[in-house]
């Protein structure tokens, strides 16, 4: 018999059908007698007939034709809403997509695995298995890890001996015992009581990256969890399956309590959960949609799914790799404005940079040298003004900025849950990415301005008809302003929890939601420049540039027109924001980067464009794939 999980007004209701010939119209109907039988006063309505309603898939929320069959129009098990007419949505109500689902509505269940041993996972490893493009696997050895890890706890548990958060409470109440017989309900109160986060929820890349870090944690076969639950886990994460996370409530001392306590939460069946085949619902619904059963708690179970810093870790890896890909941009897309603003290249000779032995420095000027060199690819515009008087360009221009951050049986408690280490990197990665907006702000005025560019003003004809790029230039410096609070260091703050027993915190959640927010900036920042040096090339033809930047322009111009007169801007600004998230401008230029590169190896060599050390934790966004396991989590 098939059945339909139908939301009405907020509740989830699980409706059979005994026939497939039944209509659409039926299965709301059914689904409003339902809702109204719950309630005490019928829902407010005297009959169902009087209803009148409309019907939608929660994946793509679209419309379904009320005549239809259930049994042409939906599979089986499908979540569906009942959306009443003349109903005011609450701005409470959870929505049955999140923000951005439109980026998985063509979700395709992954076919390739990453084996995990808790020991070698990547960045780039846990950005791709984030986008919903592996699935995950135990390594053997992990297995016997995780096995001989809960057999501790299994003797712990047979001979009572009295151990934080196995037999007794947490935080303050660590001098509590707890009789055996609650042992499991302990680990349940934990979850269920630590899910006090508030906020939207992280996206489902995010939660993705947030639920496979932990697994990796776990997987190292340190936390007493059951080879049995580990199993369970995985599997609700190859299946999408993602709780409802809030983004706010850690302090990142002892981890980040909140936002993994909800993880857990929905693991155990309770609170919200979505997954590209039901969009929300309550997460037993979505768990049985997809053939799983809620994760019934063991004895420390509960205390090794939340005890640790992945949500500050997860987004922080995001924003590592997001630098590196914009910081590689970057650099072609200055490039591209020292070309329109007719700046010389003498500023990136080898010998000037040998004399100051920063290894970033060097990179960057190779970089330049490689897309500008007139050996390689001659330029028409840097033939233009080959014999000009000009004896030095602006700091923007000549002064780019070069970034490299660079077997016991027994328990024992520890702090390697706190944040501090991946709050100050996250801190520092801030501050150094602003940087790069900051310097493209000023050259966005550089062109923008006749008295500084020789380009018209505002990079547009008939100036005073038309405004251009007056007001993207703003949208730059507002945003780059709006850098300079956000990379105030939140590890810096520490406010007393836990009745005193987490009394200095970490604020690495902070720490790494900011992190990621500069980041955006600055790729929307880079995007602005992007835009307005592809159209001050316009000015310039027909003198054409090298042929790599010649490439990025055309890739450019694939997606935006020439601005002729004015337009609704902030679609174009979006696409080349896309197009440098997407690392299109990078995979242009590369070829031509690294062709450089071959035929001159004595004079430069590869680095990672954002790797920062900082204690025990190290992170790189080396965009080479032979490296790709150095940033190890």
């Amino acid at each position: 018999m098939p059945r339909y999980t139908v939301h009405v007004r907020g509740e989830w209701l699980a409706v059979p059908c005994l026939s497939s010939t039944n209509t659409i119209e039926w299965l709301g109907k059914e689904a409003v007698r339902r809702y109204m039988k719950n309630k005490p006063d019928n829902g407010g309505f005297a009959s169902v007939e009087e209803v009148k309603f409309y019907i939608r898939r929660c994946k793509g929320l679209g419309l379904l034709d009320l005549d239809d069959t259930v049994g042409d129009a939906l599979e089986d098990n499908e979540f569906v809403e009942v959306v009443i007419e003349g109903d005011i949505m609450s701005p409470d109500f959870i929505p049955s997509q999140p923000e951005g689902v439109h980026l998985y509505s063509k979700y395709r269940e992954p076919e390739q695995y990453i084996s995990l041993d808790g020991n070698s996972l990547s960045t780039e490893d846990l950005v791709n298995l984030g986008k919903g493009l592996y699935k995950i696997k135990l390594t053997p050895e992990a297995e016997i890890k995780v096995k001989k890890s809960r057999e501790v706890i299994e003797r712990i548990v047979k001979e009572q001996t009295v151990v934080y958060g196995i037999t007794t409470g947490f935080g303050k109440f660590a001098r509590t015992v707890i009789p055996k017989s609650n042992l499991r309900e302990l680990q349940v109160n934990l979850v269920r009581s630590h899910s006090a986060g508030v906020g939207k929820p992280l996206t489902p890349e995010r939660t993705r990256m947030l639920l496979a870090l932990r697994i990796n944690v776990l997987a190292k076969g340190y936390s007493g969890i059951s080879l049995e639950t580990l199993q369970q886990v995985i599997e609700v994460f190859n299946a999408s399956c993602l709780p409802y996370i809030p983004e706010k409530g850690t302090v990142g001392a002892s981890g980040d309590l909140a936002p993994l306590s909800h993880l857990a939460l929905g693991l155990i069946g309770e609170g919200k959960m979505w997954s590209p085949k039901s969009g929300w619902a309550d997460a037993k619904y979505v768990l049985e949609a997809h053939g799983l059963k809620p994760i019934t708690l063991k004895p420390k179970e509960g205390l090794a799914l939340i005890n640790g810093t992945q949500m500050i870790t997860s987004l922080g890896c995001e924003a590592v790799e997001r630098a590196g890909a914009i910081a590689r941009q970057a650099d072609i897309i200055a490039a591209l404005t020292l070309e329109v603003l007719k700046g010389t290249t003498r500023a990136f000779d080898t010998d000037i940079h040998a004399v100051r032995p920063h290894r970033g420095q060097a990179e960057v000027a190779f970089r330049f040298r490689s897309l500008l060199d007139s050996d390689h690819h001659p330029s028409e515009i840097a033939e233009s003004h080959r014999f000009c008087d000009r004896v030095q360009d602006a700091y923007t221009m000549r002064c780019c900025p070069q970034m490299v951050f660079a077997e016991r049986e027994e328990t024992i408690s520890g702090g390697n849950f706190h944040g501090e280490y991946p709050a100050k990197a996250l801190d520092y990665l801030a501050i150094g990415v602003h940087e790069l907006a900051a310097i493209s702000e000023r050259r966005i005025e550089r062109l923008c301005n006749p008295s500084l560019s020789e380009l018209p003003a505002f990079l547009v004809t008939e100036g005073g008809l038309n405004s251009g790029f007056m007001i993207a230039h703003c949208t730059a410096a507002a945003l780059v302003s709006e850098n300079k609070a956000l990379c105030h260091p939140s590890s810096v703050d520490s406010l007393s929890t836990s009745a005193a027993t987490e009394d200095h915190v970490s604020m690495g959640g902070w720490a790494a939601r900011k992190a990621l927010r500069v980041v955006e900036h600055v790729e929307q920042v880079l995007a602005i420049e992007l835009l307005a040096a592809c159209q001050g090339i316009e000015f310039l033809r027909p003198l054409r540039t090298t042929t790599p930047l010649e490439k990025v322009y055309d890739l450019v111009r694939s997606v935006v027109r020439p601005w002729i007169k004015d337009r609704f801007m902030a679609p174009d600004i979006e696409a080349a924001h896309r197009l440098l998230v997407e690392q299109k401008v990078w995979e242009v230029a590369k070829p031509y980067i690294e062709k450089y590169r071959r035929e001159h190896i004595p004079e430069s060599r590869p680095i990672s464009p954002t790797a920062f050390s900082l204690g025990s934790l190290r992170m790189s966004a080396d965009d080479s794939h032979d490296h790709r396991h150095e940033n190890e989590l």
